[in-house]
């Protein structure tokens, strides 16, 4: 219990920091209701957060050996805490953006450090079972936050999705101050730490997030400020890649990349990232948008991901006491492919019945492809390493989930409309079935609005009915592009080496 009990709260504050960044998705419409906010303003509510998050992130190991785990820990939960208050008392769409960003800022290291201590907290064949929580919490957080978000603003209202978070917070800071105890601060190194590079890292990437979010919308590169953010974020995050590779204490060790399974592991993080954040972002939208689905309807429909996801975590940690890692994620990111495969016949007719399935064998697989990437990516450093190299680790997979939602409004925008241009060009009156519907519309409209009115009436319907099938197969083109990724790191993953988890515990890693 010494070592279940701290490990157990860890993670609970882990988890409320990753549902946080999709609690969000289900609600928007809402949220942005309630702040009287334009179209255009409420994905910032999602993307405030992550920003901060993934510029954090990879800091968290260096400050986790300034002030300690346990108290960087406990500050992370009551910064996020007291964040997530004023998100629920925001007044406006620019206060609820500056609260989420604060969140994302302030809870942001709970995640990278639960990675660590939990090399910290189990030796031998018990990482199998502390990895599978954690890829168990990766995947099914993010998950069940559209769920849990839709069900609490149907009940409640959108305030509610952030004061929910009040109580845990509150008890994860105060149990982590009282139990957590693996190493010790050194304040010390706040004098040797690399200032520059901090600001070089926030600087890229914060730029870098802004351009993926916002390049869709504004045509990528033929705006001029899209332009400006791509030139500084790719400049300042070459510079800081040099920067850290020449200074003696880097706040990311990006020299651990010469080894040659935590390379991999980044990359495999990386793409679970964007399978994991791009569906979820994918899924809601398609429901909200194609279907009409409400906030509740769209989190019940997104509900089985998450059971699978659960199913899946007692089928790995069997299959990996008895059958090498690299196997049994080869396996995870075939089913994961499998499942995306699925959703590539989706029409505008499937709601929860029909995503059933397809949402099965995609969450089911979901643990068997980020448990393994932690035992066999961060498990091959030394424990000295871990706590930097395990920022960037974590950085990789928000950052793929950051990439992959840039990647898929790109192709909903561009396929969408290609789509539309090549049915719109055979709705002509030699088309048969539409002249039918025409007429049919017209002809039952025409009573009530007469019959100039009802043939515009008519032709709206179609030009909707068009555009919701135009829509929908872009949806499908989306999620066929990330199923390409799963193929493409399924085949990547026999070059990791097989690790071997040491029996002596890892002690302090200064």
């Amino acid at each position: 219990m010494r070592t279940i009990l701290p490990f157990a709260i860890m993670c609970v504050g882990m988890f409320v920091a990753l549902l946080d960044i999709q609690i969000v998705a289900s609600s928007l419409q809402d949220i942005g209701g309630g702040l009287s906010a334009a179209q255009d303003q409420i994905s910032w509510v999602q993307t405030a957060y992550l920003i901060a998050e993934i510029i954090v992130i990879p800091l968290s190991g260096w400050l986790t050996r300034v002030f300690s785990t346990r108290w960087l820990f406990t500050a992370s939960a009551l910064g996020f805490t007291a964040a997530s208050m004023l998100c629920g008392l925001a007044w406006n769409i620019q206060s609820m953006i500056l609260f989420r960003a604060l969140q994302g800022l302030l809870g942001a290291s709970m995640i990278p450090t639960v990675f660590t201590s939990s090399f910290h907290y189990f030796q031998g064949a018990k990482r199998v079972y502390a990895a599978a929580v954690i890829g168990t919490i990766a995947s099914v957080a993010p998950t069940l936050g559209p769920v849990i978000g839709g069900y609490v603003t149907d009940a409640l209202n959108w305030h509610w999705l952030f004061y929910i978070n009040l109580l845990p917070g509150l008890l994860v800071a105060i149990f982590v101050g009282l139990l957590v105890k693996i190493d010790e601060p050194d304040i010390k190194l706040l004098k040797e730490a690399d200032y520059l590079g901090i600001v070089l890292m926030a600087i890229g990437l914060g730029t870098l997030e802004y351009f993926l979010e916002e390049g869709t919308r504004w045509d990528w590169f033929s705006d001029a400020s899209i332009t400006i953010c791509a030139w500084i974020s790719g400049l300042s995050l070459l510079a800081f890649i040099i920067r850290s590779l020449m200074v003696k204490t880097p706040i990311v060790d990006f020299r651990a990349l010469g080894n040659r399974n935590f390379s991999l592991g980044c990359i495999l993080s990386f793409t679970t990232g964007i399978g994991i954040f791009a569906t979820i972002y994918l899924t809601p939208l398609f429901l909200g948008y194609v279907r009409g689905y409400s906030a509740w309807q769209t989190g019940l429909a997104i509900f089985s991901t998450g059971v699978g996801s659960i199913l899946g975590v007692p089928v790995y940690i069997m299959l990996a006491k008895r059958f090498d890692l690299r196997w049994i994620m080869m396996g995870g990111f075939a089913c994961f492919a499998l499942g995306l495969w699925s959703f590539s016949f989706i029409t505008s007719d499937w709601g929860t019945n029909q995503l059933l399935w397809p949402q099965l064998l995609r969450g089911f697989p979901q643990v068997f492809c980020v448990a393994p990437s932690v035992t066999l990516g961060l498990g091959s450093l030394p424990p000295q390493r871990l706590k930097y190299a395990s920022g960037l680790f974590n950085m990789m997979r928000n950052l793929g989930g950051a990439v992959g939602i840039a990647v898929c409004s790109a192709i909903l925008n561009d396929r969408t409309n290609l789509h539309f241009s090549v049915l719109a060009s055979n709705l002509t009156a030699a088309h048969a079935p539409a002249a039918r519907l025409l007429q049919d519309v017209t002809q039952r409209l025409t009573h009530e609005l007469g019959s100039p009115a009802a043939h515009r009436a008519a032709l709206t319907e179609l030009w909707g009915l068009a555009y919701a099938q135009a829509a929908t197969l872009s949806y499908a083109d989306a999620f066929r592009t990330i199923m390409l990724a799963f193929i493409l790191g399924m085949c990547l993953v026999p070059l990791l080496r097989k690790v071997t988890p040491p029996n002596a515990p890892v002690g302090d890693s200064h």
